[in-house]
């Protein structure tokens, strides 16, 4: 047994299986006793059972750590309540909390049902608030805690899993208002974007150039639970593990900004906005072709493991990390505006740009560059 937790009890919902199973083993092998939450159901969220909760405890038990199992559904608020006062009753605290829990429902937004929307909402978003909701209520208290939400790549968009995507993109949100608002209370939020080999990767019909397996993104979370994450002020953040890779994803922001005399009319941001404003590239566009290709195929490439270990990390715009143990860190910031008087932002750690009005009365702003290491990956990322 580790003791980069030591006597903190961390609550895990999701945590039968896939990501959610290893950062609870991951845990409680460096010391922490767990709160085991799993409502037991199929990745499409049927045929709920407690034995995958259980199964977990056992393991944990057998290994010599102290756990428990709650097979609540976190959906709900008293789901949420639960795992909260059970780590109160058998623990007498609670330090940490991590929302793994998720199911899909796959279809295209035109046929989209209510039925498929709804369920995916609720056990992605709601489940995350559901939690994070009960737990800071005991965390102020306290005068301490960590808050850890589970998002996705699909947050920047997905082609027939918008429900998934918006759950997801929630997620990021709800962390970042939770690391505002909590802050004073000194509880922390975070959040993890994974590239983990799950049940739900085994159906993406595309290669995952980058992905690990459930114990890289469960070393990442133990760390953020820890109090040397704490020292280091780390709050409101979104991480990505991807089996060699860990990167940082931008924090929203401004690219660039036109302003013009005696306001807008619509002819005149036609004549403006291509040229000096301009667009923020999508960069899951380029990939559609691909994975239509893939999808008709059938091809499911994630399934197996993959020959020859993991895949090395790639990326642009590389530079190094020094110090002990430093890896390689890529990435670049900033956007383009094309056309004429068009202003450009680019390179690590973003910079300024302008340009010059293409309508009279009217001037670009400076914008800014995302930041050192921010751009994100463009393939599809699900999680859990």
């Amino acid at each position: 047994m580790g003791n980069f937790l030591a006597g903190k009890v961390v609550a895990v919902t999701g945590a039968g299986r896939g990501i959610g199973r290893a950062v609870a083993l991951a845990a409680a092998a460096e010391g922490a006793k767990v709160v085991v939450n799993d409502y037991g159901v199929s990745v499409e969220g049927a045929e709920p059972t407690s034995e995958v909760a259980a199964a977990v405890v056992k393991e944990i038990e057998a290994a010599g750590g102290d756990a428990v199992a709650v097979a609540d559904d976190i959906s709900t608020m008293a789901g949420g309540q639960r795992i909260v006062d059970v780590a109160l009753a058998r623990y007498g605290r609670v330090d940490g909390v991590v929302c793994v829990a998720g199911i899909l429902r796959e279809r295209m937004l035109f046929n989209m049902a209510e039925e498929e929307w709804d369920p995916v909402l609720a056990t992605h978003l709601k489940g995350t608030f559901t939690a994070f909701r009960a737990a800071s209520a005991v965390m102020r208290k306290q005068g301490h805690g960590t808050l850890v939400g589970f998002t996705s790549g699909n947050h920047q968009g997905s082609v027939a899993q918008a429900n998934y995507s918006a759950a997801k993109g929630g997620i990021i949100s709800l962390v970042r208002s939770a690391a505002l608002g909590l802050h004073k209370y000194g509880i922390t939020a975070n959040a993890v974007a994974p590239v983990a080999r799950t049940r739900m990767s085994a159906n993406v019909p595309m290669v995952l150039t980058e992905i690990g397996d459930p114990e890289d993104v469960a070393a990442l979370v133990v760390y953020l639970l820890s109090d040397r994450a704490r020292q280091e002020r780390i709050t409101g953040q979104v991480y990505t593990i991807a089996g060699p890779k860990i990167a940082v994803w931008a924090q929203p922001r401004e690219l660039r900004a036109g302003y013009a005399e005696g306001g807008w009319t619509p002819e005149r941001i036609a004549e403006f906005l291509p040229g000096t404003v301009g667009t923020d590239p999508m960069p899951l566009l380029t990939k559609l072709e691909e994975m239509a290709r893939a999808a008709a195929a059938k091809e499911r490439p994630n399934a197996g493991a993959p020959p020859g270990g993991r895949p090395g990390a790639a990326g642009s715009g590389a530079g190094t990390a020094s110090g002990p143990g430093a890896g390689t860190a890529s990435g670049s910031g900033g956007g383009t505006a094309s056309g004429s008087g068009a202003g450009t932002a680019s390179g690590s750690g973003g910079g300024t740009a302008s340009g010059s009005a293409s309508v009279p009365g009217a001037g670009a702003g400076p914008g800014t560059g995302s930041g050192p290491g921010a751009a994100p990956a463009s393939s599809s990322r699900p999680d859990a």
